[in-house]
């Protein structure tokens, strides 16, 4: 019986979708709560569209560097 290994390219991969999530945790509040104080201006669709797009990617690269590293370890 052969043991199995951690892939290590695959490993890279999913720590670097981690690492491409971590800043848009961060700024999708910060961009959202920007939205929410400009409420008389423009500012506040163009900023609240932005929010949700930094949202919705920073969960989609959560999504896929956990799936990477579990993949990664247990494949």
């Amino acid at each position: 019986m052969s043991q199995k290994h951690t892939d290590p390219n695959l490993l890279k991969k999913g720590i670097k979708y981690l690492a491409f999530s971590l800043p848009l945790l961060f700024l999708c509040p910060y961009v959202l709560t920007l939205a929410f104080i400009n409420k008389e201006t423009i500012f506040l669709y163009l900023f609240f569209i932005a929010g949700l797009i930094f949202g919705f990617l920073a969960f989609y690269f959560l999504y896929r560097g956990f799936r990477t590293l579990l993949a990664a370890l247990f494949d």
